[in-house]
C-alpha cells in the first residue's frame, strides 16, 4: 500500500472514530457536579426536551436553571449573570458583543461562544387579520413607528399594536434591532411585555396586534397566526408547512416548522444559538460548560435539537 492510501485508510478509521465516539449523549465526558445555567428563553423548548436526557445518562452531571433576581430572563440577562459568577454556562439566541468580551478580561477569563443550532424568527398576529404576509421593511416600518394601521400593508383600516420585549431582555429584540431594523430604536408607539407567554395571550384579543418570537413558540400555537416573511423582491416564505392550519382544526392538527428553509436560508429570518462558556485554565466550570456543548452537538443531541423545532448544524 502507498503512502497515500495508508493516510486515506488512517483518516477514515479516525473519521469513523470520532464518528462513534460522539455518537450520543453517553459518548461525552463530563465533569460531576450541579452546575448553574441560564440566559435566553428562546431555548426553552431545547432545555425542556434534552436535559432530561442528560439526566438519564448522566446522573451525576446535574445542570440546574437559575432564574435572574430582579431582572428578565434574556440572552443579555444570563451573559452578565456568568461575567458576575452567577452561572456555569449561559445560553444564548446571539453572539457575544465587544462589551461583553472587554468584561471578561478584567475578571482573568474569556468568553466563548459555541453555536449548536439554527433557529427561525416568526412573526404573529390574529388570526383574522387578512394579509398574504410582510417583507422585512415593512416589519421594520411597524416596529420603527412609521406603519401604524394594517390598511399600509394591504390589510384593513386597523390601528396596529406592535408587541415587544425591551431591548434590554433578551438576545430576540436585540437581534430584530440589530439585523431589521437597521439599529433604528423601538418605535414609541411599542407595547412592551414581559415574555411570550404574555405577548400571545395578548394577539388573542388584539385583532391588530403584531409579535416576534422564535418560531418553536408562535408556529406551533393555535390561537394566532404565523405570518409569510419575504426579502425585498422575493416571494413569501411562511415558517410554517403549508397548507396554514386553521384554529378551529387545532389542536387535533398544529402547524409544523418549515425546516427545509430555516436550514437553506430561504426563510428570511434566521439566527445561530450558541452556548457561552469562561474559558479559564480549562477550570470545572469550562469543562462542564464545554460538555454541555459537545453532547448538544452528538449525533443523538442534534436529533432532540432537530425534533425541539430547531435546526441541526451537524
Amino acid at each position: 500500500m502507498g503512502l497515500l492510501g495508508l493516510v486515506s485508510v488512517v483518516v477514515s478509521v479516525l473519521y469513523f472514530i470520532n464518528k462513534s465516539v460522539n455518537s450520543d449523549l453517553n459518548s461525552v465526558t463530563v465533569p460531576e457536579g450541579t452546575w448553574l445555567y441560564g440566559g435566553s428563553t428562546s431555548w426553552a423548548p431545547i432545555s425542556k426536551d434534552i436535559d432530561p436526557e442528560i439526566k438519564k445518562v448522566r446522573p451525576k452531571f446535574e445542570l440546574r436553571y437559575t432564574p435572574p433576581i430582579n431582572a428578565t430572563p434574556g440572552s443579555g440577562t444570563g451573559i452578565r449573570m456568568l461575567l458576575d459568577g452567577q452561572l456555569t454556562f449561559a445560553q444564548s439566541s446571539r453572539p457575544i458583543n465587544d462589551e461583553e468580551y472587554q468584561k471578561a478580561q478584567p475578571r482573568g477569563f474569556r468568553l466563548k461562544q459555541i453555536p449548536v443550532a439554527i433557529d427561525g424568527l416568526a412573526i404573529a398576529v390574529h388570526p383574522d387579520l387578512k394579509i398574504p404576509g410582510l417583507t422585512l421593511d415593512q416589519i421594520k416600518g411597524i416596529y420603527t413607528g412609521k406603519i401604524t394601521n394594517w390598511k399600509q400593508v394591504g390589510g384593513i383600516d386597523l390601528k396596529i399594536t406592535p408587541y415587544s420585549r425591551r431591548f434590554e431582555d433578551g438576545g430576540t429584540v436585540e437581534f430584530i434591532v440589530d439585523n431589521i431594523l437597521g439599529k433604528e430604536i423601538l418605535g414609541s408607539n411599542v407595547v412592551y411585555v414581559g415574555d411570550t407567554t404574555q405577548a400571545l395571550g395578548k394577539l388573542i384579543s388584539d385583532r391588530g396586534g403584531i409579535y416576534y418570537a422564535s418560531a418553536p413558540e408562535i408556529v406551533p400555537q393555535c390561537k394566532i397566526k404565523p405570518l409569510p416573511i419575504a426579502k425585498p423582491g422575493q416571494s413569501f416564505v411562511p415558517p410554517y408547512q403549508e397548507p396554514l392550519i386553521k384554529p378551529e382544526q387545532c389542536p387535533q392538527q398544529r402547524n409544523k416548522l418549515n425546516i427545509a428553509a430555516f436550514k437553506t436560508g430561504q426563510y428570511p429570518i434566521t439566527r445561530r444559538m450558541f452556548v457561552i462558556v469562561k474559558q479559564d485554565n480549562n477550570s470545572l466550570e469550562q469543562q462542564a460548560g464545554e460538555a454541555y456543548a459537545n453532547m448538544l452537538l452528538t449525533n443523538q443531541g442534534q436529533k432532540l435539537i432537530s425534533d425541539a423545532g430547531f435546526v441541526r448544524i451537524r
